[in-house]
């Protein structure tokens, strides 16, 4: 797992997801603006978090594919998502545990 700093975490995603690495910077961007104008931090820690625990779950490839899979069935709304939900919230947790958040 990479520090905890913009740069550490840009580098892990153009490791191991490099089509969102756009996606990253204009986060990034917009983190830095909003901090800027609100004159906080909480921008610039809710995207470090968002991409902390992001880079967590796609360094395990079985647990990115089975995020998605649940996600995908949540969206497609087929079925009763109580199940789907509660394991993409295990997922996510296990994945902020790892990180320290």
């Amino acid at each position: 797992m990479p520090e905890l700093s913009p740069d550490a975490l840009l580098a892990a995603v153009a490791r191991i997801a490099p089509s969102r690495t756009s996606v990253l910077t204009s986060h990034l961007f917009e983190a830095t603006t909003n901090a800027q104008q609100t004159q906080s931090l909480a921008p610039l820690r809710a995207f470090v978090h968002s991409w902390a625990v992001f880079v967590a779950i796609e360094r395990h490839p079985a647990r990115a594919a089975r995020l998605r899979e649940l996600e995908r069935l949540v969206d497609a709304g087929h079925e009763d998502p109580t199940e789907a939900i509660a394991e993409i919230r295990r997922i996510r947790m296990a994945a902020e545990a790892e990180v320290g958040l």
